[in-house]
């Protein structure tokens, strides 16, 4: 028997540790894909969409949902949807499981909230060296000068 918290459960894509998105949320549309491909192409529907609706999500608490709503607004359609698309594989399931891998991926740095910058003083010693910096140029620049007084 396998240890059960080895595997993650089959119907949750993992984002991060504090997030989950169930499967059942996630709007999975197939057709064919464009492009080389010969007779394949033609004959399957391989290329993948997911659509998954951020403002109807019970996953999210609304913290997270104001900051991908915030960060995700330009890939937002009017329903408040996220759309992948994976078309680069010639297998359905391999273009599924890569949409996923993107969805997590764009909804994980979405959530990232970055560190505030302090800000510091440049040292005694780098204000010297800047100084001393420009000292040495202009006695360059004014080494170049033609200083005869006739």
């Amino acid at each position: 028997m396998s240890d059960p918290s080895s595997t993650a459960p089959q119907n949750l894509l993992a984002v991060n540790e504090s997030l989950s998105i169930p499967r059942a949320e996630l709007d999975v549309r197939v057709s064919r894909s464009s492009g080389a491909g010969g007779q394949h192409v033609n004959k399957t529907s391989s290329r993948v969409e997911i659509f998954w609706n951020i403002l109807g999500s019970r996953a999210l608490t609304e913290e997270q949902r104001s900051r991908l709503r915030e960060k995700l607004s330009s890939r937002l359609t009017t329903e408040g949807s996220i759309r992948v698309v994976a078309s680069d594989m010639r297998s359905q399931s391999r273009n599924r499981d890569l949409a996923e891998e993107r969805l997590a991926d764009l909804v994980r740095r979405a959530l990232v909230i970055p560190r505030k910058r302090k800000p510091t003083k440049p040292t005694r010693a780098a204000k010297e060296a800047r100084l001393d910096s420009k000292k040495r140029h202009s006695k360059k620049k004014s080494d170049r000068q033609d200083k005869r007084f006739d």
